[in-house]
């Protein structure tokens, strides 16, 4: 008995060691941020995650980045942002005037304004389906496939065109794939890592190399109307990222290689307007926007 208590002393303080070392590393691990995981498997929004990232390094501030357990969709994340109830600490999405109300924008566009861009999947033996369209009118006939909680969705019937809406992001392409729709627009930065993984799933779509839509709109982080300091920590990190070019050489790292290959001065490009843009975006600081057409 005797040496066995002798035995447990002598490991009590290696035990209050271990302990204040756990104590130690939790209170240096930053305050845990959680984003709303897009999907399962790859990640379609690495460059998105990688930019926070960057931009949390650069705020001045000790945070933690990781993702939803499962992947959630835009409506749901919103209304956790909204309640500010701690499932998600930050978002990013397409801006319109009614999130701007609900939730609180970071006015810094992740894609410099290349989500304006869209360019079409469509199914590989309809390569050349748009090889003659010159109107937005030609596009009416045709069905475009859309999440029924993205903005795009209200953007393209406010200008007249035939939207298939659905819950799930991945069902679009099995969709299409399907005959269920002829059309899905894509932003240009991503269009052709998405065809490369339907592709890899045995789908058999292709990227339209014709048509490119345009519609003035931003990709924004957004964050709790009740966290302006959260808010201002993401704003201050990109715009120290934007100061010393390390958005810029980011951007070009993960966009360079797709925009020379999108050919954008030699598409036919279709305008289409945005009845839903807030007046607050910011249209004339140059420096946030990428501009894929010379001005004629």
């Amino acid at each position: 008995m005797l040496q066995q208590a002798r035995h447990k002393n002598a490991n009590m303080p290696r035990c209050a060691f271990l302990l204040l070392c756990f104590v130690a590393l939790a209170s240096t691990a930053g305050e845990r941020l959680v984003y709303p995981l897009h999907s399962k498997g790859e990640d379609p929004e690495a460059y998105v995650v990688e930019l926070l990232q960057l931009a949390l390094r650069r705020s001045g501030g000790d945070y933690q980045l990781e993702p939803s357990l499962e992947p959630m969709p835009q409506s749901r994340a919103q209304l956790s942002l909204e309640r500010n109830d701690g499932r998600v600490h930050v978002m990013w999405t397409m801006t319109t005037r009614e999130r701007e109300a609900d939730l609180l924008p970071i006015r810094i566009p992740i894609y410099k304004g290349l989500i304006s861009w869209r360019v079409f999947l469509v199914r590989a033996d309809q390569r050349d389906l748009l090889a003659d369209v010159t109107r937005r009118e030609q596009l009416e006939a045709l069905r475009m496939g859309q999440r029924h909680d993205w903005p795009d969705t209200a953007i393209l019937r406010a200008n007249g065109l035939n939207v298939v809406t659905t819950p799930g992001y991945e069902s679009l392409f099995r969709m299409l794939d399907a005959g269920r729709f002829e059309l899905f627009p894509r932003e240009v930065v991503v269009a052709w890592d998405e065809q490369r993984r339907a592709e890899a799933d045995g789908l058999h779509l292709a990227v339209d190399e014709h048509l490119v839509l345009h519609y003035p709109t931003a990709f924004y982080f957004f964050t709790s109307r009740q966290r302006p300091e959260l808010a201002a920590a993401i704003q201050r990190g990109l715009e120290a990222a934007i100061a010393d070019g390390g958005f810029e050489r980011l951007f070009q790292r993960y966009h360079g290689k797709t925009l020379r290959r999108a050919r954008m001065d030699k598409r036919q490009v279709i305008e289409l307007d945005n009845p839903d843009l807030p007046e607050e975006t910011p249209i004339d600081r140059e420096a946030l926007w990428y501009r894929p057409l010379a001005p004629k």
